[in-house]
């Protein structure tokens, strides 16, 4: 873990790169920051101090799995900043061509789903369409996993925001099969207002 110091400087560092990444983009999947060496670096522990701030630790899960093309790489940041904090973590990717979990068998295992921008104003061009509201396919998802005798334990963002009346917190999802409702905790590494916020009162700065 870093030092108090050195941790603010590395999220005011992710931050920079992530305001560049959205500034005037409706969304983002965020590929020029997660896959440059520093980013990489830089979004693993970011995402892992975000999960600890609410409460899960590295011990608290044993899997993370990208829910879209653009989570892969962060993914493996994730494994890597786990190793650096001497916890293995295995990691697997959502797909709706079968096999729908690819990776190490995730059975009995408890993980938490990660995606690199996740919004009521955000949109996915890829064969995940996921979104907060109205968010079907994360349900589907979601008992996909479990079916696989999983248990999510959480669902995780680089960039996130819920607007309106919505818990900022958590994400309904329904289990299309069964018809079980369940919150999820919902945690994100950065606030999608609040970056754009900074984003444009450096703008003003500059």
């Amino acid at each position: 873990m870093s030092k108090p110091d050195e941790q603010s400087d590395r999220i005011a560092e992710l931050q920079g790169l992530l305001q560049s990444a959205v500034d005037a983009k409706p969304f983002s999947e965020l590929f020029d920051v997660s896959l440059d060496h520093r980013g990489a670096e830089l979004i693993g522990d970011a995402l892992l101090d975000a999960l600890e701030k609410r409460g899960f630790a590295p011990d608290d899960f044993d899997a993370v799995g990208a829910l879209t093309a653009a989570a892969v790489p962060m993914v493996t940041a994730v494994m890597h900043a786990a190793h650096a904090r001497d916890r293995e973590l295995d990691g697997f990717v959502m797909d709706f061509v079968y096999p729908s979990i690819k990776g190490p068998s995730i059975a009995g295992k408890r993980v938490v789903l990660l995606d690199s921008w996740l919004s009521e104003k955000s949109y996915v061009q890829t064969s995940s369409l996921v979104t907060l509201r109205n968010g079907n396919e994360l349900s589907l998802d979601f008992s996909v996993v479990e079916h696989e005798g999983a248990k999510v334990v959480s669902i995780a963002s680089l960039i996130g925001g819920v607007s309106g009346d919505a818990d900022p917190n958590s994400i309904k999802v329904i289990n299309p099969v069964s018809g079980e409702e369940r919150n999820l905790p919902f945690v994100r590494a950065f606030d999608e207002d609040e970056l754009r916020d900074s984003a444009n009162a450096s703008k003003k700065a500059d």
